[in-house]
């Protein structure tokens, strides 16, 4: 993909999953990539995975609710690579599930630190480092639950529909400085927290399978590989976007 040799990318939820599989496609392309979790031994797994095929990267420790965390994971990027070009705004929780008069307060305000909040918190953080930068490009992980509703995931829903809109207000306002920002919105995908929902709940996932157009759900690298074109040049006219990769789900 064109512009991404060089560059240096932050990856934020990226000891697993999603942001596994876009960190490691980051440093195949070529940049240099700052991995960013509270789960620390995935995370330098991710790391080490990415050193092994001859990449560079770094892990940094990241509460993305924590704004202190935020700002020393940007840091970071600044003073071992010498700038930030690309952020994957992608850590994130599920949460409890429950109706929306059940929902614990707790529950609730956990679910937006970290899916809302947290995104607020990085691109914050962000933005001033692409600007010294000369511009670059955000990814925001969304979800289809950002697009629909879910009964039993107020909070999830919520956090990701407010992701979307923090997305089109930042690709207003800094588009003319070169600051690209756009969201994905995956659907139902072989990660972690859809593993510990297929435990839970096997006949509801061959349910979602079975109303997946597609007939399957999603792997990590599909995403992963989306998020690095939309930071690529080869998407250079592209900003404000809330890019659905769910197998034609919620086209129905």
């Amino acid at each position: 993909m064109k512009g991404i040799q060089d560059a240096v990318a932050i990856v934020t939820g990226g000891s697993t999953g999603i942001g596994r599989s876009a960190a490691i496609r980051f440093a195949e392309e070529g940049a240099s990539v700052v991995v960013a979790d509270v789960n620390v031994d995935d995370g330098e797994q991710t790391v080490a995975a990415i050193t092994d095929a001859g990449g560079e990267a770094t892990f940094v420790e990241t509460d993305v609710s924590d704004e202190a965390d935020v700002e020393a994971m940007v840091e970071t990027a600044v003073e071992t690579y010498g700038g930030l070009d690309f952020a994957f705004n992608n850590a994130g929780i599920e949460g409890e599930t429950g109706s929306a008069s059940e929902q614990p307060t707790t529950n609730w305000e956990r679910v937006i630190d970290v899916n809302l909040k947290g995104v607020f918190n990085c691109m914050r953080a962000e933005i001033p480092a692409m600007l010294e930068s000369g511009g670059g490009s955000i990814v925001n992980t969304a979800s289809i639950a950002g697009v629909v509703g879910f009964p039993g995931l107020s909070p999830y829903v919520a956090s990701k529909h407010g992701v979307i809109g923090l997305t089109k207000t930042a690709a207003i306002e800094f588009s003319g400085d070169g600051v690209r920002v756009n969201a994905i919105c995956p659907g139902v995908i072989e990660t972690p927290m859809v593993q510990r929902s297929q435990e839970d709940s096997p006949e509801q996932m061959e349910q979602v399978k079975a109303a997946t157009p597609m007939g399957r759900i999603g792997q990590p690298e599909e995403i992963g590989d989306a998020a690095v074109w939309l930071c690529s040049d080869d998407a250079s006219f592209v900003t404000g976007e809330s890019l659905v990769i769910d197998g034609g789900y919620v086209t129905q």
